[in-house]
């Protein structure tokens, strides 16, 4: 089922869902299954699984030069989606990325997605290898979040890559897009980021999650001006409670986002890393109670794989 369609069922009740990391090359599935199993009582509708793009390790030869050499270091990501909705029963959004493949693997990659039965997939430009100063696309693949919400949309209406095949078979996935309530760090002022989520809006995504934020007035605002912009489509929140003292700072560099002064502060003052995660669970519990009340139609968590956060505040909410 379409996101769409489970947000449209509920009624204006807000739903529970969370995003997932695939396991560590060498490790099982079943490390999926114990990040999902303790959070299904809260019944979510779907649950996202990440896509990690390519990088790049250097070997030492046995004559001292080295070897620059592609690896993926979390794979799997279809075959996870796979898994999910066979044994929870739930829909699965893959996230689609454009870095690490070409406009031939994308395609090939939606109609493997369709066959399987998957529903939504969330578009992203994604994230730079680590040894890249900026993002760097893949020969022969996409540079923007747009340029692949495109091909995804094209493929909706039965437009491929070449022309000479039976198109008669269109896939139908709704297309779910990144929204930022302060600001991508690359875009040059807020003006610009309206201006291409509003684009990816027109070209057929159907709903925007979040990045993560600490401030409910951002997400408000940020949804009031969507709403003005002529941008109509849901708008779920993402969310991650602080649980670390380096979260602190980790969060706010990587993710390039603010950290209200009172859970800065009350950090700070934690004597033990238990405190940290208490002051941390806490604070969204509150915050997700707000936007509750405020009508937002999914709470959806950053888990990171790691279900014992967001069991307690969904214990609290739900």
């Amino acid at each position: 089922m379409k996101i769409t369609d489970h947000i449209a069922n509920a009624n204006g009740k807000t739903l529970f869902s969370f995003e997932l990391l695939p396991p560590v090359k060498g490790q099982s599935i079943q490390g999926i299954y114990d990040a999902i199993d303790p959070l299904m009582e809260f019944k979510p509708p779907f649950i996202d699984v990440t896509y990690h793009r390519e990088d790049y390790i250097y070997k030492q030869h046995d004559n001292g030069l080295l070897e620059k050499v592609s690896y993926r270091k979390r794979p799997g990501t279809v075959a996870i989606c796979a898994a999910i909705m066979n044994r929870y029963k739930v829909d699965a959004v893959p996230h689609l990325i454009c870095g690490g493949f070409t406009k031939e693997e994308t395609e090939n990659a939606l109609i493997d997605l369709q066959f399987l039965g998957i529903d939504n997939v969330l578009v992203l430009r994604g994230d730079a290898r680590k040894a890249d100063a900026s993002f760097i696309p893949t020969p022969g693949g996409h540079t923007y979040a747009c340029d692949l919400l495109q091909q995804v949309s094209n493929m909706n209406n039965g437009l491929y890559l070449h022309e000479d095949h039976d198109s008669s078979f269109s896939t139908n996935f709704c297309i779910g897009v990144a929204g930022y309530p302060e600001k991508h760090f690359e875009a040059p002022n807020m003006k610009a980021d309206f201006k291409y989520l509003k684009q990816k809006v027109d070209m057929g995504a159907e709903f925007i999650v979040t990045q993560m934020f600490f401030d409910n007035s951002k997400y408000c605002s940020f949804v009031k001006r969507c709403r003005e912009e002529g941008i109509n489509v849901p708008i779920i929140p993402g969310l991650k409670p602080i649980t670390s003292s380096k979260q602190l700072i980790s969060l706010a560099k990587f993710f390039h986002i603010d950290i209200p002064e009172e859970l800065s502060d009350a950090i700070l003052k934690c004597k033990s890393e238990k405190e940290v995660k208490d002051v941390g669970i806490e604070f969204m519990i509150e915050q997700c109670k707000e936007l509750v009340k405020f009508g937002v139609p999914v709470l959806h968590f950053y888990t990171m794989s790691n279900p014992g956060p967001t069991k307690r505040i969904a214990e609290a909410i739900f």
